[in-house]
């Protein structure tokens, strides 16, 4: 192995890590800066995440049942993203924080993007993937509390840090004591690097043990109070994005009730009472003959505009976001036009499916 080999690999990873922590991080704080994600009646809220992935979700007979658990699923989904990102950046319990990324990555790949188009644009499968790097490399001494941890404790019990050092063999058989006509004295067996007491000893050290005890201790302290940081980092942010308004306030959806037995007539089938759509906002129904949700948006007095809200990327509900005045995927961000449904920002590979809604003489909705 040509040496410094291991440092190299190191730093080679260094890039990924520093992406994957601030990108978490950077999830997490944004979960809690944004004050319509814990909004039950936003449609960008977890909750209307979650109505979205039990629809479309492999495991939807386990989501389905969460859905009235959306708060706190999604602030703990914020306190994990930020506590995996911020160990990965700062480098604290690295291998832990890498498993803890690729379990949320691929549990959201499941219920959120199983379903995208390509399969590709769905970022979930790539970060998990991304992750496994870290999981397999664990602990990394490159920009690390970890490596910086190890050296005070070694600097404290006033031994060297250890390093792996590439050395050959012969060259440990040349400085070895115990090595003697081909043997080892200390093993009385043929010297050999399988079994060599100095490169592969079961021992270890008082002083080694002391340096591992420091380390424990210091490691611990360093834990509490990274978590203790990002606790305090969530509710600062929480705060402050209630105080400035973070992402605005959208219009609340109502939810339109045919009346029972509803038939199809002339005008097509009764959605219920146009007055529950005013001006500027949007309702929810259900598309009788597919199933599939459904919204409409009164942009002006009397302008009906309305589409299918399944998203063309990974089967999510939309909704209507009045500050924008555009409909918008609540998983992944794709924005469409009111008026037309036309795509305006992806990953979604095509526009919503219109759909034409009248208001009736009789003041009520129908879907033609």
């Amino acid at each position: 192995m040509p040496l410094r080999a291991g440092a190299l690999s190191e730093w080679a990873l260094v890039p990924l890590r520093l992406f994957l922590g601030a990108t978490f991080a950077y999830a997490g704080l944004q979960k809690f800066a944004n004050p319509n994600f814990f909004n039950g009646v936003s449609p960008i809220s977890i909750h209307a995440q979650l109505v979205a992935a039990a629809r479309v979700s492999p495991l939807h007979a386990l989501v389905v049942h969460l859905v009235g658990l959306a708060t706190p699923i999604g602030a703990t989904i914020a306190i994990a993203e930020l506590a995996i990102g911020a160990a990965t950046l700062i480098g604290i319990l690295q291998r832990a924080a890498a498993i803890g990324g690729a379990a949320l990555s691929f549990l959201l790949f499941l219920t959120v993007s199983f379903h995208a188009t390509p399969y590709y644009t769905g970022a979930d499968l790539v970060f998990f993937s991304a992750w496994l790097p870290l999981v397999l490399a664990g602990r990394s001494s490159r920009l690390s509390l970890s490596a910086v941890i190890e050296a005070r404790s070694a600097a404290e019990a006033r031994r060297p840090v250890p390093e792996v050092v590439a050395i050959a063999f012969d060259e440990v058989r040349a400085r070895c004591g115990h090595y003697e006509a081909q043997r080892c004295r200390a093993l009385d067996a043929p010297c050999a690097s399988t079994h060599c007491p100095v490169l592969a000893g079961p021992a270890t050290a008082r002083g080694d043990e002391e340096v591992d005890r420091r380390a424990v201790v210091l490691a611990t302290a360093s834990t509490v109070l990274v978590g203790g940081a990002v606790a305090v980092g969530a509710v600062v942010t929480a705060v402050a994005g209630r105080v400035v308004g973070g992402a605005g306030a959208p219009i609340a959806p109502n939810t339109l009730h045919a009346p029972p037995g509803a038939a199809r007539t002339a005008l097509g089938v009764e959605l219920g009472p146009a007055r529950d759509v005013p001006v500027g906002t949007a309702a929810n129904f259900t598309i009788p003959v597919t199933g599939d949700p459904g919204i409409v948006v009164q942009a002006s007095k009397g302008v009906f505009d309305a589409y299918d809200a399944v998203c063309p990327h990974a089967g999510c509900t939309v909704g209507y976001y009045a500050q924008s005045h555009l409909l918008v995927c609540p998983c992944h961000g794709s924005q469409f036009l009111v008026a037309t449904g036309e795509v305006v920002a992806g990953p979604a590979p095509h526009g919503l499916a219109k759909l034409t809604v009248l208001e009736g003489p009789d003041g009520n909705l129908y879907l033609k």
